[in-house]
């Protein structure tokens, strides 16, 4: 744009003043024009270059474009394609505007060793965010896996927990439907009145739930035969009907006697064979 601000300038410089000079002295004028402001173009380039600026410098180029969009516009009025000139009169200063945006795109241009290094640390940042949701997918994955395994385990337990509950249900139903039986008190008593003539059968249920263990005794001392079978039918003989060996069992622990489960049990047999 500058070069052919120049050249237009010339022209018109030349046809303008070719009617009053000869043209090689309107030539002459027309490069001077041209001349000094590529000069004062040139110097405000070279004190840009080195970092500094003068304001008068900056002054004198404005002014030449300033001569120069003058220079043409002027022509433009004189001659009969009014519009054709002034389309173009405009280039001085559309020039001087150029230079000036470049000035300012220089001084925040970048060497090529600034724009690498740039480039490699947007790279690495790249790099590092897809690293970064690769293993954030993954954790995802694997967490899901490991879920999915735990809720399949948790179900697995819980059928057959569920199933277990039902078996022994069903079993407890059945014992307690036996216990609770007229075949089954008439069939006990078939086997037993020969032994304990006049005696009521009585058999107790398995324990099933939770139970609390009842500390050992371990200090007191042992009891003889005689004074277990003498507590053993104190307990027995306590309570109408008698007690069952289970809660005999339990009382007599919780009076704090202590004594193996085989001794307890025969004094309990030899007790309630007395009493029958």
């Amino acid at each position: 744009m500058t070069v052919v601000s120049m050249v237009l300038t010339l022209a018109v410089v030349v046809m303008w003043l070719g009617g009053s000079m000869p043209w090689p002295i309107a030539t002459v004028v027309g490069l001077g024009l041209d001349g000094g402001w590529l000069a004062t173009l040139a110097y405000e380039r070279r004190l840009a270059a080195q970092g500094d600026h003068n304001r008068a410098v900056t002054t004198v180029g404005w002014t030449f474009g300033l001569v120069a969009t003058g220079v043409l516009v002027v022509h433009a009025v004189g001659e009969e394609s009014t519009g054709a000139w002034l389309a173009v009169s405009w280039l001085p200063l559309a020039a001087k505007a150029l230079w000036l945006v470049h000035g300012m795109w220089e001084r925040t241009a970048l060497t090529p060793v600034a724009l690498d290094a740039i480039r490699g640390i947007q790279q690495e940042a790249r790099d590092e965010a897809a690293v970064a949701r690769a293993r954030l997918r993954a954790q995802a994955g694997t967490e899901e896996t490991r879920l999915t395994a735990v809720t399949e385990a948790g179900s697995r337990v819980a059928r057959v927990q569920a199933q277990t509950a039902e078996r022994l249900s069903g079993a407890w139903s059945t014992l307690e439907a036996a216990r609770q039986g007229e075949g089954t008190a008439r069939a006990l008593t078939c086997v037993t009145e020969r032994v304990t003539p006049g005696a009521q059968p009585r058999w107790e249920l398995p324990v099933w739930g939770p139970f609390e263990p009842l500390p050992a005794l371990d200090s007191a001392p042992g009891l003889s035969d005689e004074e277990l079978d003498r507590i053993v039918a104190k307990i027995h003989d306590s309570e109408t009907p008698p007690l069952s060996y289970r809660e005999l069992s339990l009382r007599f622990r919780a009076a704090g006697h202590s004594a193996s489960e085989t001794r307890l049990r025969a004094a309990w047999k030899r007790v309630t064979t007395a009493t029958a």
